[in-house]
């Protein structure tokens, strides 16, 4: 499944929806009503007596003035509006066509669309065009009514995409079009009149007085004059960029004023560049067309010359718009529009164009997408959606490819069966099989995989590969990650963020060789084509100071002209300035911090100050790269409520003035010795997710090394029966589905309903749909799950072979562990029970505290550390723990024995997991089973199991035809 198309589907030409089929045909009289549809609770899976919410469902009616359709039911309004109207061309017999014209076609529509624009009708249309065809009417002499062809080949999308099914060699030279409708105006003469040598068009005949009239009471009352800002670029690269004002009045035509601005006479010598940014942005680049524009007029429609021009390249302006640019230009945002005949405009200043050079970087996007120029980095991995903050690594990645010109990345997501995954992880070292903190809930709620996906099982993991393409389908480079995911959407992001990653390294040293650009590559899964790579992405890179490590253009400071840069935060961490009382909360890795901050130009002497970005509420995840190495490692440093003051050397100027919302001021002091100063003060830290603070450190996770731990204990004892005291959402029970084991019953307990649900699909989807004989699981005959707390006896799981509760007894309240570990040793009394817990003094391992110094006492640093998880009540060290333990096995005729996962015995401060394995040195005596009697049945059964009740057939069919049916327990 490729979620983000083939390479056919990416390079396709769009066909137009049923929906817009619909609106050419009736316009306006086409009426959609869209309404939600209220759908029966549910029940996840089969024997589930728990209800679930049905899915939020639209259904749409569209009425048009003959008849009316109505849509079924779809989860988005749009696949409702799209149904009805597909509905509705059936009924009207309507059937698009998806293929394209020919060549020759195409020539016919162009010479019919030319005619078109030239009609009285077009002339009062809400188009941009017909913007500048207005504005023409009031130029003066010989230039009224005459309209740049540059124009027509920009404004409107028609011709430029008819010329491309003439030529596709236009996708390369778009200013081929203009050759193209010059052509197909010399084909009507009697309508319009094209100079020889010039690239202008011009109506033959006067429009009618009534249509000029018509025009003139539709004028507004817009501003006498306007003055926006743009920005003078000019070709020399030794030249600085420069801002201007365009002094524009409201009876001038504008493009004739930037026209003056190039030293040209008149507009009709102007072409205009593509869109820069969005599609809907009207900033583009203006520039003069060479003295002797070529118009090919042969008879060739195919074999059209490419324009040639004699002047020399802007790289500056080539490198933003990815269109070659000639010659001295101007960066302008103004425009007509779709939405208003007025004239629009907005100032363009050397910030927005600085903050187009930085968009042209993976980290650059991302830092704009935080508003966080000089704060920000894009980081090295995508941990969990909640704590991401700013653009996602596929939508980055997106933007990239239309920064450059290329087409949209093709996403190739793969689902692994949890076996499979399991014997492709022994068979390759490098594969990882990596799950998000907030998984679980994502599962619960039915995002991370499709429902065919949840259908054919949910123990299934994700990989994603990543290939981009030039427009002209050259393949650019391919990333097929080995590390395994939980999640689709995780394997997506993260392969993205691998491509990104490695194209962050590129950007920040283009002149690295080839054979190290190879190994980089191999580092992130990557295989690049270099000479591809180099012409469609790295080709006019060298307009960037990203890469190096100076300023363009301004004197750079040495390193003894401040002294506060001798104390640089990269040389000595002690020249940091921090302030305010240690309050002990402290950030760590994974954990989610809140700062607010300022960074300013200092000058010499730290007499002038230029502030150039600063926020008052800045998130990000500690240990993730998110932000610049020296932030973060002030910030670590820190408490909540501190505040800290430290010195950089200046970045490279383009990050400078980017930032910067004074540009002059800004230059001014990167003309002279200056260095950057942070403020930053440390508002909250949100604790890391235990499961993902664990993984940090272990291979496998320690969720996996205990789920190991506890089949081998069962293969040990040859159990049979097993129950998970405080099962939540099935991982433990779920995870024994891939083992081959003796265990014939398993149950789970637990006292949150949301989490049994989802153990109850989980369970349901594994044991159907592995009914084969060599299934690992084929030997469990019945699965149970029960509503209740663990501190209260039911009879129905009293003798059971072995028990669980791993990392279950520190979410409890101390008195209540100790209640459960009465109740389950002198009433449940299981063959064998194992309870993990984590090992407190651990803590100063996964939170990175440092023990190493001789003058700090080890004891009070362990005190110093917190809990791995905002919900645990308590955490008990070695001593703690086994005291606990010993005194339930001396009391309740038990044996046991300790040991843990992660670390070793061994060596301080032991194991990251502490585990105890207590043994039953008694037979429960039957007596004490009936004193109970039918009174202790006190939790209530939400799900059960039974092999035997269903034919394998019924089973296949329960799990793969229908939709988690709805078998209720009686």
């Amino acid at each position: 499944m490729e979620t983000g198309g083939s390479l056919a589907q990416a390079i396709k030409k769009p066909t137009l929806t049923p929906k817009a089929i619909i609106h050419q045909n009736f316009g306006s009289k086409a009426c959609y009503k869209v309404e939600e549809v209220e759908e029966p609770a549910q029940n996840g899976c089969p024997g589930l007596v728990i209800l679930q919410k049905g899915p939020c469902l639209y259904r749409c009616r569209l009425e048009l003035p003959d008849f009316s359709v109505e849509s079924g039911s779809f989860k988005k309004k749009k696949d409702a509006e799209q149904s009805a109207a597909q509905l509705a061309l059936e009924k009207l017999c309507i059937r698009p066509s998806a293929d394209s014209p020919t060549a020759e076609e195409a020539w016919t529509e162009l010479i019919a669309r030319v005619k078109f624009i030239f009609s009285n009708e077009f002339l009062s249309a809400l188009h941009p065009l017909s913007g500048h065809f207005k504005a023409a009417l009031r130029r003066v002499g010989d230039l009224n009514g005459s309209v740049p062809a540059s124009v027509i080949a920009v404004y409107d999308g028609k011709p430029n995409n008819l010329c491309k099914i003439i030529n596709p060699t236009v996708e390369s030279h778009p200013f081929l079009v203009i050759s193209y409708i010059t052509r197909a105006a010399a084909g009507l003469p009697e309508l319009v009149v094209s100079p020889e040598g010039e690239l202008s068009i011009r109506k033959k005949d006067p429009y009618p007085p009534d249509v000029i009239e018509s025009l003139v009471s539709q004028q507004s009352d817009a501003a006498e004059s306007i003055t926006p800002m743009a920005i003078y670029i000019p070709c020399s690269s030794e030249r600085a960029v420069e801002p201007l004002i365009l002094n524009i009045s409201s009876t001038g035509y504008y493009l004739d004023i930037i026209a003056q601005k190039l030293g040209l006479s008149d507009a009709n010598k102007v072409l205009i560049s593509r869109t820069i940014g969005k599609a809907s942005s009207e900033t583009r680049f203006y520039f003069a067309a060479p003295k002797s524009y070529p118009l090919d007029l042969s008879s060739d429609l195919l074999n059209s010359k490419v324009v040639t021009f004699g002047g020399p390249l802007n790289a500056r302006a080539s490198y933003i718009c990815s269109q070659d640019i000639y010659g001295d230009s101007i960066l302008a945002s103004i425009g007509y529009t779709w939405k208003c005949q007025d004239l629009f405009h907005e100032d363009v200043t050397l910030q927005s164009y600085y903050r187009m050079l930085v968009s042209k970087m993976p980290s650059g996007i991302y830092k704009l997408s935080r508003e966080a120029v000089l704060a920000a980095e894009l980081p090295l991995t995508f941990t969990t959606r909640t704590n991401w903050r700013g653009s996602f690594p596929r939508e980055i990645l997106s933007s990239f490819c239309r920064q450059h010109r290329l087409l949209e990345p093709v996403l190739s997501p793969s689902r692994i069966p949890t076996k499979a995954s399991s014997e492709l992880s022994r068979s390759n070292k490098k594969l990882k099989v990596s799950e998000s903190a907030e998984q679980e809930t994502e599962y619960a709620n039915g995002n991370g995989a499709s429902d065919t996906d949840n259908k054919l099982g949910l123990g299934s993991s994700f990989t994603c590969a990543v290939k981009l393409y030039s427009r002209c389908q050259d393949l650019i480079l391919e990333c097929a990650p080995h590390v395994l995911y939980k999640k689709q959407n995780d394997a997506v992001q993260s392969a993205c963020l691998k491509v990104l990653s490695w194209l962050n390294a590129y950007f920040k040293d283009i002149g690295i060789p080839l054979e190290k650009q190879k190994q980089l590559a191999n580092v992130f899964d990557i295989k690049f084509y270099p000479q591809n790579f180099s012409k469609e992405v790295a080709s006019g890179l060298s307009v960037l100071s990203f890469q190096r490590n100076e300023t363009l253009g301004v004197k750079e400071p040495k390193s003894n002209s401040i002294s506060i840069l001798d104390d640089a935060v990269e040389n000595d961490v002690s020249s940091i300035d921090i302030e305010g009382p240690d309050s002990g909360v402290c950030p760590s890795n994974g954990s989610l911090l809140s700062v607010c901050y300022s960074v300013s130009l200092v000058g010499k002497g730290e007499l002038q100050k230029e502030l150039l970005e600063s926020t008052e509420e800045f998130e990000f995840e500690m240990g993730t790269g998110a932000v610049i190495p020296c932030f973060e490692s002030v910030v670590t440093q820190m408490s909540v409520g501190q505040s800290a003051c430290f010195y950089t050397e200046v970045p490279p100027q383009d990050l400078v003035l980017a930032a910067a919302k004074d540009s002059e001021n800004a230059i001014a002091f990167l003309s002279s010795s200056c260095c950057l100063e942070y403020s930053i003060i440390l508002l909250g830290v949100t604790e890391p997710p235990e499961d993902r603070m664990e993984q940090a450190l272990f291979s496998p996770p320690l969720s996996k090394q205990r789920v190991e731990y506890a089949v081998r204990h069962i293969k040990e004892s040859c159990a049979t029966s097993l129950v998970d005291f405080g099962c939540g959402s099935g991982s433990l029970l779920e995870s024994l589905l891939d083992y081959p084991t003796s265990l014939e019953t398993i149950v789970g307990v637990d006292i949150s309903q949301k989490s049994l649900s989802h153990a109850a699909k989980v369970l349901h989807s594994k044991l159907t749909m592995r009914s084969d004989p060599d299934a690992s699981c084929r030997s469990i005959k019945s699965a149970v799950l029960y509503d209740g707390s663990i501190t209260d006896f039911d009879y129905r799981l009293h003798g059971f072979d072995i028990g669980t509760c791993l990392e279950v007894i520190e979410h409890m309240e101390e008195d209540q562990a100790c209640l459960f570990g009465d109740v389950v040793l002198s009433s449940f009394c299981p063959r064998i029970l194992i309870v993990s817990t984590p090992n407190y003094e651990y803590n100063v391992i996964l939170q990175k505290s440092n023990l190493t110094s001789q003058e700090d006492d080890p004891e009070e640093k362990i005190q110093s550390c917190k809990f791995r998880n905002h919900d645990h009540k308590f955490e008990w060290t070695r001593e703690q723990f086994n005291h606990w333990a010993s005194e339930l096995a001396v009391r309740h005729n038990y044996s046991v024995e300790f040991s843990g996962v992660g670390g070793s015995a061994d060596l301080e401060p032991g194991f990251a997991s502490q585990i105890a394995v207590f043994r039953r040195e008694f037979s429960p005596e039957e007596d004490d089973l009936q004193e109970h009697g039918d009174s202790s049945c006190l939790y209530k059964a939400i799900w059960e199991w039974n092999r035997s009740n269903l034919t394998l057939d019924k089973l296949v069919e329960t799990s793969i035809e229908k939709d988690c049916g709805f078998s209720l327990i009686a």
